[in-house]
């Protein structure tokens, strides 16, 4: 009796097609969640393994209070930063790192994003996690060139080395073979890890929607050697994990051409199964906040390079999600309490944006939004975050108060919560038929 239940379960399991699989997929140009068109408005939310944390230096019920709010939302994808790297004396930069040491593992964060995990799989949400940082506020690449090299960091902050003594450090990244080893050894670690509440390894859970390489990885005069390393990487992840996506996590075709961002190459890459774009008009210049009247331009800016993003993605025939963009409080008030008219009217065009393409069926699949802070208000609006403040959506070398979406902003989250359902309607097919021959 007991081997023919297993007959019939093997068999059961071999007839599933991929649609019927738990996991995100890509079908062409297209993304596809439990068989359904999966657009989205997400949010970033980087330090959500940080609440997770069991312990004084997290705080779970937080994080049940946000993902729930979340949820209410219809915030359905959150992208997490889950490499971090010590040591924990080192500034701007979040604490604790998941490796003090190279190697030298804190199971305590681990135990959190095992927590974090738990919990968004109860709310059905999907999770991006990107694996490490081409900047400094989590350690990164530029922590592990001065792993291997025991080189000091150039760190841009200090009156003695520019932003751009910095990125030459970090970029050296993708020439050393001890540096990228030691990341490769992480990527092993956590791919094969098992979760420790619901004992599911995570490159077996459905939560999990995709790897991520890093955060806005740039070139930055290394050009041919960084896009092998893409390669390189993106392939050793599918190696190691059959069931999970992989992106690149890089900004796409940002203004500044020396960042070697090399959108319209890399995005070439077989193994990179969707793109990825940043889009940061403040950052960039093309909109001051102090000029009300940069901002119609600063508009007509970020609606073409969606559309020349778009239309890249379209020429590969791949999904690309706009996964971080955002603009400050009005006048760039770090004041939590501060008027938000101009980012409500620039979120309402961005999503809008989303809707659009999303009803002309083409490559944009969706967004998340720079960043979810909640309930989390800094303990200093517009200071560097200090370790044992309280976590919001800025990181540590960003003034805090700067993009962060919290829960008292009412008019924001209603536009969220429209524009989500607007497009959880576009994504339910006819008749309830699931899409067949998704191949990713």
């Amino acid at each position: 009796m007991k081997k023919a239940i297993i007959i019939l379960f093997t068999l059961f399991i071999g007839s599933l097609t991929a649609q019927d699989a738990p996991f995100i997929k890509v079908n062409g140009k297209h993304l596809y969640k439990d068989g359904k068109l999966y657009h989205f408005i997400g949010a970033n939310f980087w330090y959500g393994m940080h609440l997770g944390i069991d312990g004084q230096s997290g705080d779970r019920e937080r994080l049940i209070r946000e993902l729930d709010h979340l949820s209410v939302l219809g915030v359905n994808n959150l992208r997490i930063m889950v490499g971090s790297e010590g040591p924990s004396n080192e500034p701007w930069r979040v604490h604790p790192a998941l490796q003090n040491e190279a190697g030298d593992w804190n199971e305590e964060l681990f135990e959190g994003l095992d927590f974090l995990l738990a919990e968004m799989e109860k709310r059905e949400m999907s999770a991006v996690l990107v694996l490490t940082n081409f900047f400094q506020w989590s350690g990164g690449m530029a922590q592990y060139v001065s792993w291997a090299t025991k080189e000091p960091i150039p760190y841009p902050h200090d009156e003695a080395h520019s932003w751009d003594d910095f990125q030459n450090f970090s970029a050296k990244f993708y020439e050393n073979k001890k540096a990228k080893k030691l990341f490769k050894k992480f990527i092993r670690k956590i791919v094969k890890r098992k979760n420790s509440i619901t004992k599911v390894r995570y490159k077996n859970d459905p939560t999990i929607m995709a790897w991520q390489l890093a955060n806005e990885p740039r070139g930055f005069g290394q050009g041919q050697k960084y896009i092998d390393w893409v390669d390189e990487t993106a392939q050793y992840i599918h190696k190691k994990d059959k069931n999970h996506l992989v992106s690149l996590g890089g900004e796409g075709k940002t203004p500044s051409g020396h960042a070697g961002t090399l959108f319209e190459e890399v995005s070439k890459s077989k193994y990179l199964d969707y793109l990825t774009a940043h889009l940061w008009v403040e950052n960039w210049g093309w909109y001051q906040p102090d000029s009300a009247a940069t901002y119609t331009d600063a508009v007509d800016l970020a609606k073409a390079y969606i559309e020349d993003h778009v239309g890249i993605a379209e020429s590969l025939a791949k999904p690309i999600v706009f996964e971080e963009f955002g603009i400050s409080r009005d006048g760039r008030n770090y004041d939590p309490t501060s008027s938000i008219a101009i980012r409500d009217k620039y979120y309402e065009m961005f999503f809008q944006t989303i809707h659009q393409h999303a009803k002309q069926s083409t490559s944009l699949m969706g967004c998340n939004f720079w960043s979810w802070a909640g309930e989390g208000y800094p303990s200093k609006a517009g200071a560097f975050w200090q370790k044992g403040d309280v976590l919001t959506g800025d990181p540590p070398h960003e003034l805090q108060g700067w993009y962060s979406i919290y829960e008292k902003d009412h008019s924001t989250l209603a536009l969220i919560k429209k524009y989500n359902e607007a497009l959880k309607a576009l994504s339910e097919p006819e008749n309830g038929k699931k899409i067949s021959n998704i191949d990713r």
